[in-house]
Parts: structure tokens; sequence; C-alpha cells
């Protein structure tokens, strides 16, 4: 068996470190898990940097495999094994910056455009927020469906590109078909998948579709239960 994990809203409160109970309990899940021929891999939007500094180099480091970047960059046992070479076209960021100026949030933090191997992480409140504005954007955005149209928009405008909400605030874009669903043609044997935006738009939708089984969580509290409700942790 093969249990791939997302990281955000998943094992962490969003870009917040893993509570330090549940990475002691999710630790020696993953040792059990592997003991018995199971694999464990991560799958997640972010770039290594990023997931590191929430879970802890020593729980990285146990993982099979670590999947960065929806899939596009691939780590094991903390050394590289492979990445995309894509890089967005000038033209279409350009686009996009156009398309972010336009959203009421725009200038209220800055790093509004990451570009990670691969992909582009996007988000028109800036990834550099306060907890405060990122909670605020998160609660206007459910209402204002502000992500959902800017995707929507950026897949008309550009046919060879997928766009997918992730986290609370942003949204992950790459070549289509390059998202995390990739990582299951790696896989021999049955997968199960546990992520928080499993619904269609989301940056888990079709990796969840994709595997034999997956659960939906609301948060990494909803994780810790359901792993000692199914998993035995």
């Amino acid at each position: 068996m093969n249990y791939l994990f997302d990281v955000d809203g998943t094992l962490t409160a969003p870009r917040q470190k893993i509570n330090k109970q549940f990475r002691q309990e999710f630790g020696t899940w993953v040792n059990d898990q592997q003991t018995i021929g199971d694999k464990v891999y991560l799958v997640t939007g972010s770039d290594k940097k990023k997931t590191v500094q929430q879970l802890g180099i020593c729980l990285y480091r146990t993982f099979d495999g670590c999947y960065q970047n929806c899939g596009n960059k691939l780590y094991i046992r903390n050394r590289l094994v492979k990445q995309s070479e894509w890089k967005i076209s000038a033209d279409a960021k350009i686009r996009i910056f156009e398309i972010m100026k336009k959203s009421l949030w725009y200038g209220i933090a800055t790093s509004n455009m990451e570009e990670r191997t691969g992909m582009i992480n996007i988000s028109t409140v800036g990834r550099d927020c306060t907890k405060k504005q990122r909670q605020e954007y998160s609660d206007w955005d459910k209402h204002s469906l502000e992500r959902e149209s800017i995707s929507k928009t950026i897949i008309e405008e550009y046919p060879e590109l997928d766009a997918s909400i992730g986290g609370m605030i942003s949204i992950d874009i790459y070549p289509k078909g390059k998202n995390k669903s990739q990582v299951i043609d790696d896989m021999i044997g049955e997968t199960v998948f546990f992520g928080d935006n499993c619904k269609e738009g989301g940056n888990d939708y079709e990796i969840s579709r994709s595997a034999d089984f997956y659960y939906e969580v609301t948060n990494d509290e909803d994780t810790r239960r359901l792993l000692r409700t199914v998993g035995g942790i």
C-alpha cells in the first residue's frame, strides 16, 4: 500500500509547523507502515524549504519520497531525484499579473507570484500577508469565489495550462496534466491519498480521483483523528 499525504491543511495548519505531539505520533505511524512493507509519501504544492520548515528535517527524511511543487520535483531521503524543466512564458506572466491587479486585495502584501520548479503559485492578497489577513481573505473568497474565477480565466486564455485552488489564499498554475495526480504513475500497488482540497477546482482534486482510495480532511486535527481510526496511530 502507498499512503500519500498533502501537507498544508492536512498534516499542518496552512503555512504553520506541525503540532509537536502529532509529529511524534505521525513519525511513529510512518515507521510502523514501512516496517510492514507499505510506503508513505508527501505530495504538496509547496517547495522543499517550506515543507522542511513545517515538518522538520528528521520527519522529512523518513518518507519514502517527497513530491514537491505538485509532483514536479521529487526528493528521496533528502536527495533530489527528478524535476520538471518547465518555465512560464513572459507573456503569460504579464497577463496573470494584470488579472491579479484587478483584485480589491492586490497590494495588501507582497509576494504575489512565486516561481517554483515546474509551476508557479499566485496570490492576489500576497503570500507575505499576516495570519489575520490570510484568514480574512480566505473567508471573503469563500463567498466571492475570486480564486475560482481567476483560475477559470487563466485556463480559458491559456488552454495549455491548468490552474487550481491551493491552501487558503493561493492558486497553483502548471502545464496541463502536471498536477499532483502525476505521482500516481510512480506508484506500485494500491494508493490512498489524504488531502483537504479534494473538491473540483482544488489542487487535490485530480490526485484524489486518480488514487484507489482517498480521504478528504478539514484540517490537521481531522487527519490525526482519522489515522487513529483507520491507521492505528
